[in-house]
């Protein structure tokens, strides 16, 4: 049986990492091992994140997981990013949609969107509601967050709802933190996202957007 090929979300995993493999093989079995850490991570939680652990899981030797991965900070790092490049493809689908489509409700639909992967990504959840976070992850997510927050504004301007300014890149930003703090208080209250403070956070939001809008002569 071959090694498994690796997908989009695998190799955003693998660019992250400080040694890049560069054979085909030694990618794919990679991908493999971080499957597995992401198994361990939702089944046993973030303590679990060795890489004895992972390598017996993956079935390979530990000496081969330390060129890539030496410590559980490596790991976590390595998941983190694959969990950003989820999230910023699905924002790219959505600038997409926007430029297709008139919606009538912006703010539902991205919030439905991003509740939908929550409810999914089991691994996103546990690695985030843990507390094994590193500093390297944590401005890895601000600068995620800027990009997320640069899509909203992507958005905004496809549904001509404002104008293209310094303004504009500043209160995406604010409306991106906003909903990032929102969204994961609803889903630490409940796995499935707490129905009630979802619903708080979109009228909260749409005020929001009808204040930017006010803010430009779209017209």
């Amino acid at each position: 049986m071959g090694e498994p090929t690796p997908d989009a979300d695998s190799a955003a995993w693998i660019a992250s990492l400080r040694r890049t493999p560069q054979q085909a093989r030694s990618r794919a079995r990679l991908a493999r091992v971080l499957d597995a850490a992401e198994r361990i991570l939702v089944e046993e939680g973030v303590e679990s994140l060795t890489t004895t652990r992972i390598a017996a899981e993956a079935r390979v030797s530990v000496g081969s997981l330390y060129q890539y991965l030496p410590d559980r900070g490596a790991i976590i790092e390595a998941l983190a990013a694959g969990y950003f490049a989820k999230l910023e493809a699905a924002m790219d689908e959505l600038v997409r949609a926007a430029s297709a489509e008139r919606w009538t409700d912006p703010v539902g639909v991205l919030i439905d969107a991003y509740a939908e992967i929550y409810r999914t990504e089991h691994g996103f959840r546990a690695l985030w509601f843990g507390n094994g976070l590193t500093e390297r992850t944590r401005a890895a997510d601000r600068e995620h967050k800027r990009r997320m927050a640069d899509g909203i504004r992507r958005i905004l301007l496809a549904l001509h709802l404002a104008e293209d300014d310094d303004n504009l890149a500043r209160a995406c930003h604010a409306a991106m933190l906003a909903a990032d703090v929102l969204a994961q208080e609803a889903f630490r209250r409940d796995t499935k996202g707490d129905a009630a403070l979802l619903e708080e956070a979109k009228i909260l939001l749409r005020g929001y957007l009808t204040d930017i809008a006010a803010r430009y002569d779209v017209s």
